[in-house]
C-alpha cells in the first residue's frame, strides 16, 4: 500500500467537474452560528438545524466542553458557549438536558459570558444576549480616512476589512434582535455589571485618539460624515458579494453583513439577505453522516495540490483525472480587479482564489499551486500561464517576501488595536510558508534566473526570518514544521546549497523533533505561543512535510528518512484523532482547519519524491 493506494482513492473522490471538494472543516462554530442565525430570522429549516445539533453534540467532551483541537486542555469557553446557545436556541434541547448542564457548568467555571471572545460577544450582542459597548472600539468614520493617513481602512488586510466593515456598522447602530423563542442566557453572567467597554487598553486609547484626530480633520458636518461612512461601508460590502450571495465567500463576514444590512433598514425578505443565507447554506458539506457548514470552500486549493501531486507521481497531463482537474483550474483563474489592486496598482488580474465561487479574491499560495499543476501544459495555455506569473511577481512585498492576499497590509499600528488574535485578523504579513513556496515555484517551474532580483530579495527575507533553532514559522499551517518545510524546499529550488550551515541547522531541527515511532507531529499550541510545541503523537501530514524537506537535502536515504517512510506507509489508512487534528490555521488560538485532503496530498508528494530520488 502506498502511492497506488492514494491515487486510487483520489480517483474515486474526484467530482464530475474535475475538482476535489474535500471538506474545509473548522469545528463547530459555523454550525452553531447557523442555528442561531436561522432561529433569529425565524427561518424554519428543521432538517438542517436538527442535523447541525447532532453534529455539535457528537463533538462534546466528557466534561461538557467543546475544544478547538485535541490537546487544547479542558476545553474552549467560546466554543462551549456557542454550542450551548445554539443547542438551546434550536428548541430541541432544554437547560435540564444533561449535556447542556455539563456545558453550563464548564462555562461558569471559566468566567461566564465575560470571558468569551470578542467575535462571540458580537454575536451575543446581535441576538440580544449581551450589551454592546457604550461606544464603538473602532468608529465607522475610519472608512473615510485617506489612504495617506497613518492608519486607514486599507491598512487592514482584506480579511480584516471584510469582518470589520459590518462590525463597525453594527457597533455604531447597536443592533439587537431577540427572537421570541430565544433562550435566556442571563444566568451565565457572573459579573452582572458586564464590562461595558469590552476592552481596556492604554495602547488602544492612544490609537483611538489618533483615529479621532484624523476623523476631526475630515471636512463636513459630523452627522453627514457618519451617514457618508455608513453608505461607503454598505457599498464596500455590496460591491464584494460573490455570485453565490456571500460576502467575499467567507462565512463570518457574510453572517455579519446580514445583520449589518438589517441594521441599515433592509428587510429579512430582501433578495440580498435571502441570497446571502442561501450562499451560506450552499457551503454545507457532509462529514461522517453529519452536515457541516463550511467557513468557505477549499476547492481550488484541494484541486491544484492534488493535480500537482498526481502529476509528480507520474500521471500524464493527458490522464483523464489530471486533464479534467486542469480544465477546472483554468476556469477559476480570476479576471476581475480585487482589493489587491489598492497597494498593487500596476498589475493586471491573473491569480487564483481559494474557494469554488471566489471571483475577486486571489491569493499567492493558490496561484502558485494552480500554476504548478498547469506547468506541463503551459505552452498550450500561454496566456493563463503568463498572467498568473506576472500577478505573482507583482505581489512581492517591499521586504522581499510574499503575503497571502495583499501587499503592504502589515502596519505596526495594527498591533495596538485591542482585538484578540488581531494580528491574524487584521494583518497580511510576509510569511515564510508563502515566501518559501513561491521561491520553490519560480525555481523549479519557471525559467526566471536564480540571480534575479526577485529571487535574491526572497532568499534574503527568509534568512532574516529564520529562528534561532533553525526553524521557520508558517502562518497558514501548523506551524513551525510547515514553515520549515516550505523554506527548505524553496531555498534549495533557487540553488542554495544543501551544505549551507543555515540549511543544515534547519535539517538538524527537523531530525531532532522526530518521534520514537518515526513520524512527526506538532501541536496547535505552537501558533499563538510562538514557539514549537510537540504534539507527542505523529500525524500523516506533519510526517510528510518533514520527510519531503529531508529528502530534498539527502543524496541517499538516511536512517531518519527510512524510519519516517516506514511510519508513513504503516499509517496511510489510519483513522483516529491524529488524522482529524488541524493542520491549518486562520487565527491562532481561535480558528483551526482540518483539511480532509491533506492526508492524501502530502504523503503522496513525499512518497513520490522518495521513490524518484532513491529507487
Amino acid at each position: 500500500m502506498g502511492i497506488d493506494w492514494i491515487i486510487d482513492r483520489l480517483r474515486k473522490d474526484q467530482s464530475p467537474d474535475g475538482s476535489w471538494d474535500y471538506p474545509f472543516d473548522t469545528g463547530i462554530s459555523t454550525d452553531a452560528f447557523t442555528i442561531i442565525l436561522l432561529r433569529t430570522l425565524e427561518i424554519h429549516d428543521e432538517e438542517l438545524i436538527e442535523g447541525l445539533c447532532r453534529r455539535i453534540l457528537s463533538k462534546q467532551e466528557k466534561n461538557g466542553a467543546w475544544k478547538l483541537f485535541y490537546d487544547e486542555g479542558n476545553g474552549n469557553v467560546s466554543s462551549t458557549l456557542e454550542a450551548y446557545y445554539a443547542l438551546l436556541f434550536s428548541g430541541y434541547y432544554s437547560k435540564k438536558d444533561k449535556n447542556l448542564q455539563a456545558a453550563k457548568k464548564f462555562i461558569l467555571a471559566h468566567g461566564g459570558l465575560k470571558e468569551v471572545s470578542t467575535y462571540t460577544k458580537i454575536m451575543l450582542a446581535l441576538t440580544g444576549q449581551y450589551r454592546w459597548p457604550s461606544f464603538s472600539p473602532l468608529p465607522i468614520e475610519v472608512i473615510l480616512l485617506p489612504t495617506n493617513f497613518p492608519i486607514n481602512f486599507y491598512s487592514f488586510s482584506v480579511f480584516g476589512r471584510a469582518n470589520l466593515t459590518p462590525i463597525m456598522i453594527l457597533a455604531s447602530k447597536k443592533l439587537s434582535i431577540k427572537a421570541k423563542n430565544a433562550p435566556d442566557l442571563t444566568d451565565l453572567h457572573i459579573h452582572r455589571e458586564a464590562d461595558e467597554q469590552w476592552i481596556r487598553s492604554d495602547e488602544w486609547r492612544s490609537l483611538l485618539s489618533l483615529i479621532e484626530d484624523g476623523v476631526e480633520n475630515l471636512i463636513g458636518i459630523p452627522e453627514e460624515l457618519r451617514n457618508l461612512a455608513f453608505e461607503r461601508a454598505k457599498k464596500y460590502m455590496l460591491d464584494r458579494i460573490e455570485p453565490d450571495g456571500t460576502f467575499l465567500s467567507y462565512y463570518s463576514s457574510t453572517f455579519l453583513m446580514i445583520f449589518a444590512l438589517l441594521s441599515l433598514g433592509y428587510k429579512k425578505t430582501d433578495s440580498v439577505i435571502t441570497k446571502a443565507i442561501e450562499g451560506l447554506k450552499s457551503m454545507k458539506c457532509e462529514i461522517n453522516g453529519f452536515p457541516h457548514m463550511q467557513y468557505t470552500t477549499a476547492t481550488v486549493w484541494n484541486t491544484s495540490l492534488i493535480s500537482f501531486a498526481l502529476q509528480s507521481a507520474g500521471l500524464s497531463p493527458e490522464d483523464t483525472m489530471v486533464a479534467e482537474a486542469n480544465r477546472y483550474l483554468l476556469t477559476r483563474q480570476q479576471h476581475k480587479f480585487g482589493d489587491w489592486v489598492i497597494h498593487n496598482p500596476n498589475s493586471l488580474p491573473g491569480g487564483w482564489g481559494f474557494s469554488n465561487i471566489n471571483t475577486i479574491l486571489p491569493d499567492v499560495d493558490d496561484t502558485t499551486a494552480s500554476l504548478r499543476s498547469l506547468s506541463r501544459i503551459a505552452s498550450s495555455e500561454k496566456a493563463a500561464w503568463e498572467r498568473g506569473i506576472s500577478w505573482t511577481l507583482s505581489m512581492q512585498n517591499d521586504d522581499g517576501g510574499w503575503p497571502a492576499f495583499e501587499r503592504k497590509a502589515d502596519s505596526n499600528w495594527l498591533k495596538l488595536l485591542p482585538l484578540e488574535k488581531g494580528e491574524f485578523l487584521l494583518k497580511d504579513p510576509t510569511c515564510a510558508d508563502l515566501t518559501g513556496r513561491t521561491l520553490e515555484f519560480f525555481g523549479n517551474y519557471t525559467n526566471l534566473p536564480k540571480n534575479h532580483t526577485v529571487i535574491k530579495k526572497g532568499i534574503n527575507w527568509l534568512w532574516k526570518d529564520q529562528k534561532r533553532d533553525g526553524s521557520w514559522y508558517g502562518r497558514w499551517g501548523i506551524c513551525y514544521m510547515y514553515g520549515t518545510w516550505a523554506a527548505i524546499t524553496g531555498l534549495l529550488a533557487v540553488d542554495i546549497p544543501e551544505r549551507d550551515q543555515r540549511i543544515q541547522k534547519a535539517a538538524d531541527w527537523l531530525k531532532n523533533i522526530q518521534n520514537p515511532d518515526g513520524g512527526w507531529g506538532e501541536s496547535c499550541h505552537s501558533d499563538y505561543q510562538k514557539t514549537y510545541i510537540p504534539l507527542r503523537s505523529s500525524t500523516l501530514t506533519h510526517t510528510a512535510w518533514a520527510l519531503d524537506a529531508l529528502i530534498t537535502l539527502a543524496d541517499k536515504p538516511t536512517p531518519v528518512i527510512q524510519k519516517g517512510i516506514a511510519h508513513l506507509l504503516e499509517s496511510l489508512d489510519k483513522d483516529d484523532w491524529t488524522t482529524e487534528y488541524p493542520k491549518g490555521q486562520g487565527m491562532g488560538g481561535a480558528f483551526y482547519i482540518h483539511y480532509h485532503s491533506y492526508r492524501y496530498i502530502f504523503p503522496l508528494i513525499a512518497l513520490t519524491h522518495y521513490q524518484k530520488k532513491y529507487q
